[in-house]
């Protein structure tokens, strides 16, 4: 049975504002929430000065984070397969170790279809590994996505957000990422806020309620063995 969720106001306060990024450990330091961080800057600070005007230029808001749609096989193949997936979640894990290897050998390899990957957020834990992944850009996403499903289990066990944290780290260093490539990842708030509305503005749009979940020209469809996704690509392939 696939993973189910319901989408709520409260999904990108869960995932941002409640969650923690992974920030680099130093010596002596914590991890704290992102929440945290910002309630000890505000309790620091100086109140504001309301009668001051506000002399904040237009052009000086930050323009939202491009997100980048990571793609395999053939951009402009006409069959285009879209799989809505979490890194935390098991039956996730389980299609890129069985069906998604079978496709990917017969119809991304042979530049049969395009494949897009977007993910979904169930968790913080789900929100990191994709900052993580996305780090390295389009050429080492797909890479550190194997890692990452591979090792599911073991960067998630026990469910301490320090050692979570870690664990990511520890993978993206495996796949060639630095520390100050880290740092700059999974430390950018605006980053994780865009990553969050990108994941709700598509799952709304496409009507995504359950993980692994695909789209195949525009046509929804639930996970399936390989047998039966292979006669759906093999139908659209025929068409036309």
């Amino acid at each position: 049975m696939n993973r189910r969720y319901l989408l709520t106001a409260g999904t990108a306060a869960l995932a941002v504002g409640a969650g923690w990024l992974a920030l680099r450990p130093q010596q002596g330091s914590t991890l704290l929430p992102m929440a945290a961080q910002a309630q000890e800057t505000t309790s620091e600070a100086p109140a504001p000065d309301t009668t001051a005007p506000d002399t904040t230029a237009p052009d000086a808001i930050a323009a939202p984070v491009e997100i980048i749609e990571m793609v395999q096989g053939n951009p402009l193949a006409k069959v285009e397969v879209i799989e809505y997936a979490s890194f935390t979640c098991q039956h996730c894990a389980a299609f890129h170790a069985d069906q998604y290897q079978l496709i990917k050998t017969n119809y991304i390899d042979t530049n049969k279809i395009k494949f897009v990957y977007r993910e979904v957020y169930f968790d913080r834990f789900g929100l990191w590994a994709s900052m993580m992944a996305r780090c390295g850009g389009p050429d080492k996403f797909f890479g550190i996505t194997e890692e990452l499903y591979v090792k599911q289990r073991d960067w998630l066990a026990g469910g301490d957000p320090t050692q979570i944290a870690a664990n990511l780290r520890q993978i993206g260093k495996i796949a060639g990422l630095d520390d100050a490539a880290l740092d700059a990842c999974m430390q950018d708030a605006d980053l994780a806020q865009n990553l969050v509305a990108w994941f709700e503005g598509n799952s709304s749009r496409d009507d995504i309620t359950s993980t692994p979940s695909f789209l195949i020209n525009g046509q929804k469809y639930s996970n399936m063995a390989y047998d039966a996704f292979a006669a759906v690509l093999d139908e659209k392939l025929a068409e036309g």
